[in-house]
Formats: C-alpha cells, structure tokens, sequence
C-alpha cells in the first residue's frame, strides 16, 4: 500500500490536492479536542457577532463560538463517516471474497441477500428507525444502521475481482500448499482488492456523510449533538441568513465543501490507479 499512497502522489495530481483538502479538515476537526468551552452548551458567547479577531468564525445565536463548535461538528461527522465506512467495508470484503472465491451455493445465498440490500431504499427505512428509536438514536446507533446498508454494491465489485483471482496459478500454489481458505483470502486476495477498498472508503464516507447531514437538517437525529447536519438545522431554525447572520450558514457549507471535494478527488484517483492504461498514461508510459 505504500508503494499505491507514492505512486499516487507522485503522478496523480488530483490525489495530492484532495489528500491536502481532507487534511486541512482533519487538522481543523481535531482542534476541538484542545477547545476551551463546552460545545453542547448554549449562551457562552455574545449572540450573532461576525467573524473577528476574538471570534474567527463568529458567534450563533445560541451563544456559541462557531469556531470550536464547527471544529466539534467536523470530528463528530467524520468519526461517523469512518465508522459506517469501516463497518460496511469488513462486510463488503468478507461478503465479495468469499462469494468469488468458494462460489457454488454460497455465491448465490450471498449474491442473492445482496441484490435484496441493493433494492432496500435507505432514506425510508432510517426515517423509519427514528421514529421508532426517537431519541435512543444516538450517532453510534444510525451508523451501525447506515453500515448495514452500505456494503452492497461494493461486495459486488469484490466479487467480481474475486472471480479473477480464483484462478490465478498463486492461488493454486497456496491450495496445493494447504492453505485454508480464510488464509488464502486474507494473505493472497485481500492485497488485491486493497484500492478497491480504499476508493469505496472514501466514497461511503461522502455517502454517509451526506445521508446524515440530511437527516440532521430535517431534525430526524439527536439535534443537540453538534455536527454539520446539526450546526445547519440550528441555523435554518433562527433564519439565519434571514436576520443577517451568514457566517452561521455560509462557512460550514464552505468546509463542507472543501471536506465532499477531498474526497471526491481521493475516491476518483484511487478508481483511475486502478485501470492499469489510466496509471500507465499518467506515469508517461
């Protein structure tokens, strides 16, 4: 993987901007563990001041500091677009290598409990553990719940590199050799699918991350937790951009956007390493 991560940065130059994005994110996000003031609490600041030297990002009106409330938000909403991408990853690896490589009936259960996973619409069925949950759905629980339904379409694209491998002459050698199967998987397959992986990681975390801040700007999560679905749900609910106070919408949607764009470009350098002709061309052979 290190040899992928500098070849990358080498020759890709979209890799190497969205790498700088996401970092500037991440640095920004982690601050909030050196912040001064309590987050959740309302009514610390003086209400509706503009960007200045004291507060760099401003105030709300509910007396926060938008700079270390933001810095919160940010942790908290890429802790959750981790985690569901994580989780969704160990079961769209074991599901798409196990399902090429062993085939026969297994294939098929697998295969077949999948495409019922691609046809389940998400949006209705999260809306629907809310209203069930109410306020027992903390952001642990709605990625557990996202994770559930954000493997299948990447087990698929496993699977079908898994076909390949299968009957490649290593893999021949490793069961005349005695291998088991979880070891041939893990030890021989799983390098393969590795950018595979890492490109459907950053594209379920932009996945996850987006279907959470919409479920926070409707208010179908736990709104006092900050995040950046929350901070827009707070500012849509004192209209903001109504009574002038702008910096409350328009910085959290300019890293927002920086944070959707560094990952984009992460995601589709990773799919472009991928295909051997675009990584040749880019390396000038």
């Amino acid at each position: 993987m290190f040899a992928v991560f500098r070849d990358l940065l080498r020759y890709n130059i979209e890799f190497a901007i969205g790498l700088i994005l996401v970092g500037v994110v991440a640095i920004f996000a982690s601050l909030s563990f050196f912040s001064p003031v309590d987050t959740t609490l309302i009514y610390l600041a003086i209400p509706d001041q503009p960007p200045s030297a004291q507060y760099w990002f401003g105030t709300n009106s509910r007396g926060q500091d938008l700079f270390w409330q933001l810095s919160a938000a940010f942790r908290n909403s890429l802790m959750f677009g981790i985690i569901v991408a994580v989780l969704s990853r160990i079961i769209s690896i074991t599901v798409g290598l196990l399902s090429g490589y062993v085939g026969g009936w297994v294939d098929r259960v697998l295969m077949f409990i999948n495409d019922i996973f691609v046809a389940v619409p998400i949006f209705p069925i999260l809306v629907l553990f809310y209203f069930v949950l109410r306020n027992n759905l903390d952001s642990l629980t709605l990625a557990l719940i996202m994770a559930c339904f954000g493997w299948p379409f990447d087990a698929r694209l496993i699977r079908s590199v898994a076909l390949g491998l299968k009957h490649r002459e290593f893999t021949r050698h490793a069961v005349f050799a005695g291998m088991s199967t979880p070891k041939i998987l893990l030890e021989e397959h799983l390098p393969y699918v590795m950018p595979i992986v890492f490109s459907t990681f950053m594209a379920n975390m932009l996945w996850s991350i987006g279907l959470e801040v919409t479920m926070a700007v409707l208010g179908l999560v736990n709104i006092n937790n900050p995040t950046i679905g929350t901070v827009l749900y707070w500012a849509n609910s004192h209209s903001a951009m109504v009574v002038g106070v702008w910096w409350w919408i328009l910085i959290p949607v300019i890293l927002i956007v920086i944070t959707f764009v560094g990952l984009f470009l992460l995601a589709i350098s990773m799919n472009e390493y991928i295909d051997p002709r675009s990584r040749l061309r880019r390396m000038g052979v």
